[in-house]
């Protein structure tokens, strides 16, 4: 059997492809960012071109760097940023328009309308999701209603819809049309129960069925497709891994047993817990997800909190205000200050996901005196991400009766030592990093191993996992109460802000 495992880490800012060996250990990488495309207030798209270029560049670039073949890989897994929406034309293999993001807010009065009606209890139920503009279905229908010759293609079938794993698997083998439970999970076009596309919710949405892939699970021993010889790869590979992004983080964290989390800190927030087989519905404002499935198991569920911005809040200190020149530069300057001061930043660009889901909701930075200064708004900034968190920690402590004893956490943010000790603090439980940060890769790479027989089991994947750094709290429980009571009323600033009809 060949040595490594390949992983396709298609994120909402930057794609990657990373080669793992057994141990689980990084092999080679190669990372490369993508237009970030914002036309109006709340637009956020991406070139579906410019990511499938940008994808085959890094896999070239890794194999020749690593001088790897096609034939030194076992499997390759994908995974993406979730609920991101492309359409293309099942002749010419080219996209309607540019891909909506999952950030993208332009559907407001579609979600609004659904809760309106009473559709969006059935949503709930169904789909485990709030109608939001977080997820698939509703961007469908607004590119479906404003794209000139969109719906007529796609009641002739000629049209087709995929979240960006199955974007890049058509074009990896050559026309492949599938996704994975967890991507699905997350359209408002899935029922929890039969795992399967439900004709109620698209009729809700006005989606033809036949321009929906199809829904596999997330490990597959009968593989979704091979790659290419023209590809980048070079040769036939088999595709055998799909996990929505952290969801994969879930599976590279081994979060496999029931009350087991992790927290991803990326461009968002995303903090997931294992639930088991059982499909449990939030009372206080999270999401119920597909976790993973790995071939013929039944499928695992999860509580989630979805954050929409933490890691691109330090991105908008440095592109939009320039008081950084990299994001690393964020810790330096925030630990210039020992407190903020009573400066708080709620960094609602595109609303507020969980566990508040208010679309009305827009940024604001409050408390400000002549004094405070950029340090003082670095140091704001770390803190929203990690109330932001808390939010979800506590929401999912109301909905599941446990308690998180440590907080294991991934994703580029965990580099910056300060915002991890500020979690801590915040949260009052441990916060652990493991020697692999990017798990979402790392469990891209797993779903695929595990289908090809590269690792026997889960029992094998956990003992990859090491601890590299632990952070514990150190504030006072007076000044962690304090602190969250100043988030709780600057969250409450940003509501009401802008009409949803």
């Amino acid at each position: 059997m060949a040595d490594f495992v390949g992983a396709v880490d298609q994120g909402t800012t930057s794609t990657r492809f990373m080669i793992f060996d057994h141990s689980g250990a990084e092999v080679a990488r190669h990372q490369l960012e993508h237009t970030q495309i914002m036309p109006r207030p709340g637009w956020v798209e991406h070139d579906p071109a410019e990511i499938w270029e940008r994808t085959r560049t890094v896999v070239e670039t890794t194999l020749r760097r690593a001088g790897l073949g096609v034939t030194d890989l076992a499997a390759l897994g994908l995974t993406n940023q979730r609920e991101t929406t492309v359409v293309w034309n099942r002749r010419t293999g080219r996209p309607y328009g540019n891909a909506i993001v999952w950030q993208d807010t332009r559907t407001d009065r579609i979600a609004a309308a659904l809760d309106r009606d009473g559709r969006g209890d059935v949503i709930r139920h169904k789909a485990g999701l709030p109608p939001a503009t977080y997820f698939s279905g509703a961007k469908l229908q607004w590119m479906l209603d404003h794209v000139d010759g969109l719906r007529a293609d796609a009641e002739r079938g000629e049209a087709l819809f995929g979240t960006t794993d199955t974007w890049l698997l058509w074009n990896l083998t050559g026309g492949v049309h599938v996704t994975d439970v967890t991507n699905a999970s997350r359209t408002m076009l899935m029922d929890l129960q039969t795992l399967d596309w439900d004709d109620e919710l698209l009729g809700f949405f006005g989606i033809p069925r036949p321009m929906l892939p199809e829904i596999r699970p997330s490990s597959a021993p009968d593989p979704y497709g091979t790659t290419t010889a023209g590809g980048p790869f070079g040769g036939e590979l088999p595709v055998t891994g799909i996990l929505g992004d952290q969801q994969a983080a879930t599976v590279g964290q081994v979060c496999f047993a029931a009350g087991e989390a992790k927290n991803t800190y990326g461009t968002g927030n995303f903090l997931l817990l294992n639930t088991g087989t059982e499909i449990v519905r939030s009372k206080a404002g999270l999401l119920t997800t597909v976790a993973y499935q790995f071939g013929a198991d039944p499928a695992v569920f999860a509580l989630e909190g979805s954050i929409a911005v933490t890691g691109s809040a330090v991105q908008w200190l440095r592109d939009q205000l320039g008081i950084i020149s990299a994001a690393a530069d964020s810790e330096v300057l925030a630990a210039q200050v020992d407190d903020t001061e009573g400066c708080y930043f709620v960094p609602a660009f595109s609303g507020l996901f969980a566990p508040y889901w208010r679309s009305d909701a827009r940024g604001a930075v409050v408390g400000l005196s002549r004094f405070h200064s950029g340090a003082h708004l670095a140091r704001a900034t770390l803190e929203a991400i990690c109330y932001q968190s808390r939010d979800v920690a506590q929401a999912m402590e109301q909905d599941s009766g446990v308690r998180l004893e440590v907080l294991k956490v991934d994703g580029g943010v965990t580099a910056n030592d300060l915002c991890m000790q500020l979690q801590a603090d915040i949260l009052g439980v441990p916060v652990s990093r493991p020697v692999v940060a990017e798990t979402t890769a790392l469990g891209a790479a797993y779903a695929a191993g595990l289908a090809t027989g590269f690792w026997r089991d889960t029992g094998e994947l956990r003992a990859n996992w090491h601890e590299s750094k632990r952070w514990t709290p150190s504030w006072t429980e007076d000044r962690r109460a304090g602190g969250y009571a100043g988030w709780r009323k600057a969250v409450q600033r940003t509501l009401d802000w802008v009409e949803v009809d």
